[in-house]
């Protein structure tokens, strides 16, 4: 069935060596805000990642321009769609990775894992011998993971390497060298995750080519091992099989997402807190996450767009 949709989103990454990524910036960011084009890019030495949204012919055009940046002409991608503009703004960024692992000498462009096409996952992590682990950040892993993952419970990917190295010696228990799975939302992180175990020494190491976004589109419900729903960063929030759009929100304060039962709890304040910030912060930030809110809903009210609704320290 066609996806009527206006909104066409593309969540990408690339892996290559840019000499010059700050070279790089002002062209991608004027083609993107030139076509209409929202989102944020990544750019590092390393390569370029990032999700951006906009019509067809912008995003075509971003797209274009990306193929031609050094290494990118065999550029991949993802597509969804939406029925609403899910960013505020354009941004092109220059970062010191594409996705921060903290480990310097790290190149996925070395050798990474064995990619699984999303219609082999299932067997793959069916298998007994399989380990199966989720690289996400907790907050993501509390909303939707496969049957059956491990969940390494990390606040962000740099905790990753000591996680795996500290729990190394179970994986390899009575001498075994272990199998191990890995997925994340689009790809990317496992590019690094498995290049970090082989950097390791292990060498059956696998993961989901595509990431959850591949196999949510790809993979009929009725057939999947995915439970609940996969986080996304923009304005969706999250997203279920073929990548309808999902059922939490955003707590503005701090990113991360809520249900139903969290948008009722206490400490819930739309714009300011939720149960999971409310330690967090203090009350001066609590007060200025209020008056970003209420200047936000000023502007709604105007019928104009308030871009300062997101904050920084989340």
């Amino acid at each position: 069935m066609i996806d009527h949709r206006p909104i066409r989103i593309a969540a990408l990454y690339h892996f290559t060596r840019f000499e010059d990524p700050s070279a790089l910036r002002e062209g991608l960011l004027d083609c993107a805000e030139r076509n209409g084009v929202r989102g944020t890019l990544l750019l590092a030495n390393e390569g370029i990642n990032g999700t951006i949204a906009g019509s067809d012919a912008g995003i075509g055009k971003v797209l274009d321009h990306i193929r031609t940046l050094p290494g990118c002409d065999n550029l991949e991608w993802k597509e969804s769609r939406a029925a609403e503009m899910p960013f505020h703004r354009t941004k092109v960024r220059l970062k010191r990775e594409i996705v921060t692992m903290g480990q310097p000498d790290l190149d996925p462009l070395q050798g990474v894992g064995t990619y699984v096409d999303p219609q082999d996952w299932n067997t793959l992590i069916s298998d007994p011998g399989t380990i199966l682990i989720d690289t996400r950040n907790d907050y993501e892993v509390a909303i939707g993971t496969f049957e059956g993952a491990i969940d390494p419970a990390t606040k962000s990917f740099r905790e990753f390497p000591e996680w795996f190295r500290a729990r190394r010696a179970d994986f390899e228990a009575e001498g075994r060298k272990p199998k191990i799975a890995m997925f994340c939302t689009g790809g990317i992180r496992c590019e690094k995750s498995t290049a970090f175990l082989k950097s390791e020494g292990l060498d059956e190491v696998y993961h989901l080519k595509g990431g959850i976004l591949k196999y949510l589109e790809e993979v009929p419900e009725a057939q999947s091992r995915w439970q609940g729903e996969c986080f996304v960063f923009d304005e969706r929030v999250s997203i279920k099989h073929g990548l309808e759009v999902g059922s939490h929100s955003l707590c503005r304060a701090c990113r991360r997402p809520l249900n139903e039962t969290d948008l009722a709890h206490e400490h819930y304040v739309e714009g300011v807190s939720c149960h999971r910030c409310y330690p967090e912060r203090s009350e001066e930030q609590r007060a200025r996450y209020a008056e970003r809110q209420r200047q936000a809903k000023l502007a709604e009210a105007r019928g104009e767009e308030h871009v300062g609704r997101k904050t920084d320290d989340g």
